[in-house]
């Protein structure tokens, strides 16, 4: 009989032993209430790998006492599906963790849809791709969709804890010896992947030879042979990984090439490809945006090659964008503009849409007798036209305020200004 992996033993038995996920399964969330009131209805979870979209699912399982049964929508064929629609009519309910739900075919879901309908089968789909996007509308409209968080540290470290002191599931049959800075790099190099982390503890223990003491001594150095994952810095509060990825980020906006590349180096070295894709991203939006709208596309596209060749070679893509993002120069306007207009929306500062912008369709403008007057902009010259698209509680903010240090900006800029200009003209 194969081995399970630790991270496999470790799946919680009911809600209680989840650990993270509180805005779902804490007490009174609304999976917690759902369990609770045994009203149970067909999902999507979504999210990273490794952050407990199975774990939820069998405790689901757990906590109500449904058969609970796993299989994966490509690898399973419609065959696989039909005998848990067997078990269902004769047990009465079976909860389906379907992994990579958003693969799932057509002649699957034709199968799967009466049976979710009439609550037979209780589908958790598991998904790390955007459900809106990706899954199918019939599947979609027949689902709660839950998005899941990534695990924080405290969290696997929490995990690894259990882990180590459970004798019947875990490692609690050997005398562990952890030591501070390696449980931590457990829990930061895993970038919030629970399993990758308890697999990584698992062959720590198993692969190490007790000391004279009697106890597996863990070291930083046997923690990052396992997790394959150098560590950052020996620091004792695990920060260091987010004050890397905070340097990187300033290094950037501050225009120091040389500082730049020197964290992404140590990020390469941790093997955090995700990380460093994140926040180029960030960076060249945020940071650079219209000083250099083609440093954002081509950021885009150094990732996309990064992921696909993988390291080592990705570090050459990314190098590319990091320097090009460093010399650019750099704007904010965009992120301060969509900032302002949303702290307006948030101090309850909105107003009625102008009526001749509604639309007349839906809204029974005409019938109300308002005035339609709306002036079709490719009518007039530069599609340039004076009439008020703001709310009248709004009607003469402005929330872009363009910077003028590069070409691309600078040419944003006398078109806005000569739209405001149009607009003034034409009110005198």
């Amino acid at each position: 009989m194969a081995i399970q992996p630790l991270a496999y033993r470790m799946r919680p038995r009911n809600l209680d032993e989840i650990v993270g996920q509180s805005h779902l399964v804490g007490k009174d969330k609304i999976i917690y209430r759902m369990v609770k009131a045994k009203q149970l209805s067909s999902m999507i979870l979504y999210g990273p790998p490794g952050i407990g979209k199975t774990s939820i699912a069998s405790a689901i399982a757990g906590s109500t006492k449904y058969a609970f049964r796993t299989l994966n929508a490509v690898t399973n064929n419609k065959k696989d599906m039909e005998v848990v629609a067997a078990e269902a009519k004769m047990s009465g309910t079976v909860i389906l963790l379907l992994d990579e739900v958003h693969r799932l075919d057509k002649a699957k879901q034709d199968f799967l849809l009466p049976h979710l309908e009439s609550g037979a089968i209780i589908l958790v789909g598991a998904t790390t791709s955007n459900p809106y996007i990706a899954i199918n509308p019939a599947i979609r409209s027949r689902t709660q969709i839950f998005e899941l968080k990534p695990l924080s540290v405290s969290d696997i470290e929490k995990t690894i804890d259990l882990a180590l002191s459970d004798a019947e599931r875990g490692l609690g049959e050997y005398e562990v010896e952890l030591d501070k800075d390696a449980k931590t790099h457990f829990a930061t190099a895993s970038g919030g992947d629970v399993r990758s982390a308890l697999n990584a503890l698992e062959l720590a223990v198993v692969s190490s030879e007790p000391t004279d003491t009697g106890k597996i001594h863990v070291t930083l150095e046997i923690a990052e042979e396992c997790l394959q994952r150098k560590s950052l810095a020996h620091d004792k509060d695990g920060d260091a990984h987010y004050d890397v990825l905070s340097a990187f980020q300033k290094s950037v906006r501050g225009s120091d090439v040389n500082a730049a590349l020197h964290y992404m180096g140590r990020l390469i070295e941790a093997g955090d490809l995700v990380s460093i894709s994140r926040r180029l991203l960030v960076m060249a939006y945020e940071d650079v945006g219209l000083a250099n709208p083609a440093a954002c596309a081509r950021t885009l596209s150094a990732i996309q090659t990064a992921e696909k060749v993988g390291f080592p070679e990705a570090r050459i893509p990314l190098a590319n964008a990091v320097i090009e993002l460093c010399l650019s120069p750099k704007s904010n306007s965009a992120i301060m503009a969509i900032d302002a207009a949303l702290s307006d929306i948030r101090k309850g500062v909105s107003g009625e849409v102008p009526d001749h912008l509604r639309d007349g369709h839906y809204s029974g403008a005409e019938k109300l007798g308002r005035a339609i007057d709306y002036k079709y902009p490719h009518n007039f010259e530069n599609a340039w036209v004076n009439q008020q698209y703001l709310p009248n509680a709004l009607k003469n903010k402005k929330y872009y305020e363009p910077k003028k240090n590069s070409k691309f900006e600078q040419a944003f800029a006398t078109v806005y200004e000569k739209i405001n200009q149009n607009k003034k003209g034409e009110k005198n």
